[in-house]
């Protein structure tokens, strides 16, 4: 008698008869073939934000380059001081952008941040004063045959490019893992 008991449980476990309604699998809503997406990663968000504003962080490069070079050799000095100038604005202009987005899940974004503000603080103190160097590269007894009398603001400008070409350096540093993590440009310090 057991053994029929024990025979007859087995056949309506197999059955689903013998499992209470509750433990029925729930019927998928997503149609077939088709997995829930996961949820966006907020990093990778930040990440691609913080990418187009470095996009436009090397905008101004070569004209400060050139314009660097042409004070050196006492040409364009008012050209070379306009751009050295409308460079540290946008500079000044980036630093801003950056306080403006929100990066806090981006890895170490604290000191990438730092690094990047430091930057372009550095970069646009010495435009500034590679610009006032120009103005006096351009007064009187500015230029001896054909090259430019350094000046105080041609020291402080070249010392204000160091602390900026460091910072860079640890900048893109810290953001090249995150960049390839996610598919983003990664960029040498020259390209911040």
């Amino acid at each position: 008698m057991a053994a029929i008991g024990l025979v007859v449980g087995l056949l309506m476990a197999d059955s689903g008869g013998g499992k209470p309604a509750g433990d029925k699998p729930q019927a998928s809503t997503e149609p077939a073939g088709e997995k829930a997406s996961p949820p966006p990663d907020p990093a990778e968000e930040q990440a691609k934000k913080l990418d187009a504003l470095l996009a436009d962080s090397n905008n101004s490069r070569s004209a400060v380059v050139r314009s660097v070079e042409n004070i050196r050799t006492c040409k364009a000095l008012d050209k070379a001081a306009t751009d050295l100038r409308t460079a540290a604005e946008q500079r000044t202009g980036l630093v801003r952008r950056l306080d403006e987005l929100k990066t806090d899940k981006i890895p170490d974004s604290g000191r990438l941040n730092a690094a990047l503000k430091s930057a372009w603080k550095a970069s646009a103190s010495a435009d500034n004063h590679y610009a006032a160097w120009a103005d006096q590269v351009a007064g009187k007894k500015g230029c001896h045959k054909g090259k430019a009398r350094h000046t105080r603001h041609t020291v402080l400008g070249n010392r204000a490019s160091g602390t900026a070409t460091t910072a860079k350096k640890q900048a893109a540093e810290l953001w090249n893992p995150t960049a390839r993590k996610y598919g983003l440009t990664e960029r040498q310090f020259g390209q911040l």
